[in-house]
């Protein structure tokens, strides 16, 4: 019976300790500081003109156009049909 007894401790004792809930450990770090994009004058650079550059060509004179027709001058516009009226 001696046997038993040691063996029954020896089970209850490894029952016990496997079976506290320990809380788990979880290292959770602090966030890194994040970085804040912050506007910067960026400096233009001044330029300055140069001189004027030199006359171009004068142009050349085209043909002269055609005489016109004489005679009725009268455009007559009719509008497409499905199109709002003004008068509405």
């Amino acid at each position: 019976m001696n046997k038993f007894s040691l063996l029954f401790t020896a089970l209850a004792a490894a029952v016990s300790l496997s079976a506290c809930d320990r809380p788990s450990v979880v290292n959770n770090p602090p966030p890194s500081p994040t970085a804040v994009p912050v506007p910067v004058p960026v400096p233009t650079p001044s330029t300055v003109p140069g001189p004027p550059g030199p006359q171009g060509e004068q142009g050349k004179t085209g043909a002269p156009g055609a005489p016109g027709t004489s005679g009725d001058t009268t455009v007559i516009v009719t509008p497409p049909s499905g199109s709002a009226s003004a008068t509405k």
